[in-house]
């Protein structure tokens, strides 16, 4: 194999014009892409190219999770621990490249045949790459606060969220060791419709916060209504911290929703809207990067008053070169999240299932061979390792991302030799770590605009799998509607349970500032439990769908005939057996007596055969209706 080939490759197969040529929305495409399989030897070039869109189209969903936890939970107002911020950056992207790596190549367990039985993996396969988790996010949000309520440090309190992680993995390893059979008869669609919906909902929701300017400003404007303003007196707000005003664009300090905040993330959605009518399949294929690139170039050449968006000082603060381990956090055990983390990795399993059939399908795979079963193993323990991992790495859970079977959809490059260079790219971004100063930059508005836009496709994620249901069953309906209006319900305003920010133990249902701290710990789960929708309604779909019956059979439908409407309609033969049969090429239908009633009714005389005649066009009357 020569050098040119190793590194272009040969044949028409290898068209890089047909990647980068910027597309018309008037026309249509003339030549159709090459599908590259599963173990297509990729040269090194369009390795590399393939890998760097998918680890463009990841990049701003997995370093999200990590960021808001670190800003917004770990941290507080005024947001000053900008080292931490950029390091949790650094530390998701590096973790996310070694999991990608591993999950690509899937590597077998040593020993597993003689203990097990059978032949166990880490890793699918598959061009399937791992990230940060977004089913996470509210858990950990939502423990921190607690913890920091009750007087541990962001730091501690995140250590201790690592602990706890690691020890709720387990569950998925568990889950990677049974049967195929009995994975997909545990976590059905239904189950993986409304976790990955819910999730959708509960992330839309806090993408919107971020684009008015912030999540603690958003939930704190309560403290600039008329009624309250004017109940302390003098015109001025209950408290200054936590700040109804935003302060996560540098200098700029405006109230949430201001249309400065506004203006600059809809910037994001309408280069969006751009790059789909324009832009060449690359660009396609890594949008929302290139969106918040976008909005964040309109951010910089803007300013409000004279004052920047953008803070220059935190990419000038970022080392040139970071590394995991920088900072540490312990490891620990908070007892409270145990049960919602539980609950979490249950939504992981199914959502990795979902993803890990998505990929097939894209691939060109079959879903009902012994091969997909072992990928599904594969995928699941790679889920619980890479999961531990994380922990061990600083870094939140880790588990497939399901974004990227749209770039294999749109690039049809399904070479595992693109996922390799995919954790390549994401390592190399994690240790030039001046691209994690170049993302906390980034004003709350303009990364609100990216991830409303990020978040909303796990919900349409979730909509389609509900697609695929037979909502026409009564069972899959009522499990459906019973556990999305607890979740959605809970998801949309979870103070009936929650606590406000800066309130805590004072949520109604559970008044608990003077209970022993074996109680708090008790009253804090439950509290996560039944304020984080997916984990409420993961949880009702699961028991409703192992507790209720499968549906009643339906009425037998012969030629378009419905017996149970018939019968109500004929006193003929409602005490006789008929039979409805279908001439070939002819519509009308006749009905037959059995043997024995033909007998009696040809002895009964010529006037009950006039009224068998009646009823018989009675029901052929009906037969047409119907």
């Amino acid at each position: 194999m020569g050098i040119k080939q190793l590194i272009f490759g040969e044949g028409e197969g290898y068209d890089y014009g047909a990647l980068c040529m910027p597309s018309l929305p008037w026309k249509k495409q003339r030549h159709p892409m090459k599908f590259y399989p599963l173990d297509e030897p990729l040269p090194l070039l369009l390795s590399l190219v393939m890998g760097l869109q998918h680890a463009f189209a990841m990049v701003g969903g997995l370093i999200t999770p990590p960021y808001v936890v670190a800003k917004f939970s770990i941290d507080s107002f005024p947001f000053a621990k900008v080292e931490l911020q950029q390091y949790f950056i650094v530390a998701a992207l590096i973790t996310s490249g070694i999991g990608t790596i591993i999950n690509v190549l899937k590597v077998e367990i040593p020993f597993s045949k003689k203990i097990f039985g059978k032949h166990l993996y880490v890793g699918s396969g598959l061009l399937s790459v791992m990230g940060t988790s977004f089913t996470f996010l509210p858990i950990f949000e939502i423990a921190i606060l607690s913890m920091k309520a009750d007087g541990f440090t962001g730091e501690e309190a995140y250590g201790k969220m690592l602990g706890t992680s690691m020890l709720c993995a387990v569950l998925e390893i568990f889950f990677s060791l049974l049967p195929g059979k009995t994975i997909r008869k545990t976590f059905p669609p239904v189950v993986s419709a409304v976790a990955v919906t819910l999730i959708g909902v509960a992330l839309t929701g806090t993408g919107m916060k971020y684009w008015g300017g912030g999540v603690v400003c958003a939930e704190m404007g309560w403290k600039e209504h008329a009624q309250v303003v004017d109940s302390v007196g003098f015109g001025m707000p209950v408290s200054n911290v936590p700040s109804a005003i935003c302060s996560g664009s540098a200098q700029v300090q405006l109230p949430y929703g201001s249309t400065e905040y506004i203006g600059l993330g809809f910037s994001v959605l309408v280069f969006l809207v751009v790059i789909e009518l324009f832009g060449s399949t690359f660009m396609k294929n890594c949008n929302v990067i290139l969106a918040l690139l976008f909005g964040y170039f309109v951010a910089g050449v803007s300013n409000y008053e004279g004052l920047p968006y953008v803070d220059t000082s935190k990419i000038e603060a970022a080392p040139v070169v970071d590394f995991l381990w920088t900072q540490w956090f312990g490891i620990g055990i908070y007892g409270p999240a145990i049960i919602p983390m539980l609950i979490a990795y249950i939504v992981t399993t199914v959502e990795t299932i979902g993803d890990v059939t998505a990929t097939h399908e894209v691939s060109e795979l079959k879903t009902d061979d012994k091969e997909y079963t072992r990928r599904i193993q594969g995928s699941l323990m790679a889920d619980a390792f890479c999961s531990i991992l994380a922990s061990l790495f600083t870094s939140m859970p880790n588990t497939t991302f399901s974004q990227n079977n749209g770039v294999i959809a749109m690039t049809k490059c399904a070479s595992r030799r693109a996922g390799i260079a995919t954790g390549f790219w994401l390592i190399i971004m994690g240790v030039f770590a001046k691209i994690a100063g170049v993302i906390t930059s980034i004003p709350d508005c303009v990364l609100g605009g990216m991830t409303i836009f990020l978040f909303a496709n796990v919900l349409i994620s979730g909509i389609t799998l509900f697609g695929e249901l037979n909502l026409k069953s009564r069972r899959i309906r009522f499990i459906s509607v019973l556990s999305m209006c607890v979740g959605v319900g809970v998801t949309v305003w979870p103070w009936a349970f929650l606590d406000m920010r800066a309130s805590p133990y004072t949520a109604k249902f559970w008044e608990c500032s003077d209970c022993s701290e074996t109680m708090k710990g008790l009253r804090n789960a439950v509290s996560i439990f039944l304020s984080t929708g997916y984990c409420i309604g993961s949880v009702l779909a699961i028991i409703l769908n192992t507790i209720l019956p499968e549906d009643a059979e339906e009425p037998v439908i012969e030629g378009n005939v419905r017996w149970s409407a018939i019968g109500q309609k004929s006193t003929y033969f409602a005490n006789k057996d008929v039979d409805i049969e279908e001439e070939e090429g002819d519509e009308s239908k006749r009905g037959t007596v059995n043997d024995e009633e033909a007998g009696s009714a040809d002895n009964s005389g010529e006037g009950e055969e006039v009224a068998a005649a009646d009823d018989l066009a009675e029901v052929e009357e009906a037969i047409k209706s119907e």
